[in-house]
């Protein structure tokens, strides 16, 4: 892969997301759930890879919103459940655990 986009800033994501670039591939850090990660300088140096951090949006929404609006991106298959806002905390614990097959959970008020 020649570029990789990281969006949720832990050890094991941010390796896979590095174990998934070719040679001269680029990697865009976007996630920070925790506050330092490790990073496998090794493979970033010989491989030659680029990392940049990114943060918020410079302009994007439109073009997001209007390949969500004709279809382009399936936005629901990016969900992985829908909940009551009172099942917040479970459904966290759910996800920060690693439940396989959870992406995504949207909390409804």
């Amino acid at each position: 892969m020649d570029r990789a986009f990281e969006a949720v800033g832990v050890n094991s994501t941010v390796g896979t997301a590095i174990d998934s670039l070719r040679k001269g591939g680029a990697l865009v850090l976007i996630g920070n759930v925790t506050p330092a990660v490790d990073l496998p300088l090794q493979k970033v140096v010989a491989r030659q890879l680029s990392v940049l951090g990114s943060c918020a949006s410079s302009g994007e929404y439109p073009a997001c919103l209007d390949l969500i609006a004709r279809g382009v991106v399936d936005v629901d298959r990016l969900k992985s459940a829908c909940a009551p806002l009172s099942e917040g905390a479970s459904w966290f614990a759910r996800l920060y655990d690693g439940e396989p097959g959870l992406m995504k959970v949207i909390l409804e008020p």
